[in-house]
């Protein structure tokens, strides 16, 4: 017979992986999120609209987050639910900050 003496419960041995996806997680995510959102949002009618919204509805986003990651039982789809939400404003954000090719003029 085996020996499970050392075995570690199956509520405590991912526990670490939702340490991270609730805790730095949620918070890169969410910083993320703050970044990319005046790309997508519109400007309205002050032209600040974009930049205000981002940041009152930081706490909400990152109470999302981290009550999704702590209270979901899959654990992996909370990790493609965070990954996918920081590749999408990740690659908004580099889209912005990387130098595009300036067209030359052709002189006559």
């Amino acid at each position: 017979m085996p020996d499970r003496s050392n075995t570690i419960p199956s509520h405590l041995r991912f526990s670490w992986v939702r340490f991270l996806l609730a805790g730095p997680g949620a918070i890169a995510v969410t910083l993320a999120l703050l970044a990319g959102m005046p790309l997508w949002l519109p400007a309205g009618a002050a032209g600040i609209d974009n930049l205000v919204f981002p940041l009152v509805l930081a706490p909400l986003i990152w109470a999302a987050l981290f009550f999704h990651a702590c209270l979901d039982r899959n654990l992996m789809r909370v990790a493609v639910i965070a990954g996918a939400l920081l590749l999408v404003h990740g690659g908004l954000i580099a889209a912005r900050l990387l130098p595009h090719p300036v067209a030359h003029e052709i002189s006559r």
